[in-house]
């Protein structure tokens, strides 16, 4: 229960000091200092008025649909920082949107299990191809410069973070309000509603950010390993993960957020955290 008290800290003091200009709640001003060119970490709207922090995928997609490759290599060099770091670790602790949906798993009623929902966790990779990389890179303006497609049709977080407290603060954003904002409305409703029934249903299927940092759960610095000479194969592990991930079998699976359910739970003390060790370096972590 402490490990799980601790994450939650964590995940709330991310989520403040990612939205740290909290007057801009009330003034519906956005921050816009020097910080406001460093990325966060986790999924977080640039429009938010609390954003202290650029989005990376936002950031991402501004990048490859302009010309300032310097800039770009900026941008893919903070991710690729996080990702080698701590991989999927960033969706578990530092991602408030990630936060926001365990929040709304909280309240009670009947969950059910997405493991038969398997096959959607591969939309992710899709919607980051196609509509952080492929589409702002190719679809561009009479300037040449690509739209951020992603942000603009199926980010939930920007209508949660960005749209709604805006026009709470201004009548004129209020007014402003169109179809577009009904769309990505709806797509928000959806994603609020399968939350209170799923866990974390937009990091398993459509977080493009998640995806990204899939990519890297072979390096990751931050890992997890299982000792076998304590491990008995009792199952518990795989049964208390609610990304769907046989502990067992893949420690370092990519949907796997590290969020220590599995740590918690194992009778043995078989699962432990492997900072900074290299993967194959010890016979008891397994193969992804």
């Amino acid at each position: 229960m402490a490990e799980k008290q601790h994450r939650w800290k964590i995940q709330a003091l991310s989520a403040l000091l990612t939205n740290a200009h909290l007057t801009g709640f009330f003034t519906g001003k956005l921050y816009k200092g020097r910080l406001k060119g460093i990325c966060v970490p986790g999924l977080n709207c640039y429009s938010c008025p609390g954003a202290v922090g650029s989005c990376p995928i936002g950031s991402m997609q501004a990048v490859i649909g302009s010309s300032k490759f310097s800039f770009s290599f900026y941008i893919v060099g903070i991710l690729i920082f996080f990702g080698v770091l701590l991989g999927r670790a960033v969706c578990g602790f530092l991602c408030p949107f990630g936060w926001f949906q365990e929040l709304l798993h909280k309240i009670p009623g009947k969950k059910f299990s997405t493991k038969r929902l398997r096959p959607l966790t591969c939309l992710k990779y899709v919607i980051l191809a196609l509509f952080v990389i492929v589409l702002p890179m190719t679809v561009v303006n009479e300037v040449g410069m690509g739209n951020p497609w992603f942000c603009k049709w199926l980010c939930p977080a920007g209508v949660l973070e960005g749209a709604i407290p805006l026009s709470i603060a201004g009548s004129g954003i209020r007014s402003a309000l169109g179809p577009l904002f009904t769309w990505k409305f709806c797509i928000l409703l959806g994603v609020v509603t399968l939350a209170v029934f799923f866990y974390r249903p937009f990091c398993k299927w459509l977080c493009p950010l998640g995806a990204f940092y899939a990519l890297f759960h072979g390096v990751t610095l931050y890992r997890f390993s299982i000792d076998r000479d304590k491990c008995t194969s009792c199952g518990a592990c795989a049964k208390v993960c609610k990304m769907d991930v046989d502990v067992r079998k893949t420690p370092n699976h990519v949907e796997c957020i590290r969020c220590g359910n599995c740590l918690r739970v194992c009778p043995r003390g078989a699962i432990r955290i492997s900072m900074f060790q290299k993967k194959g370096s010890t016979q008891h972590e397994t193969s992804n």
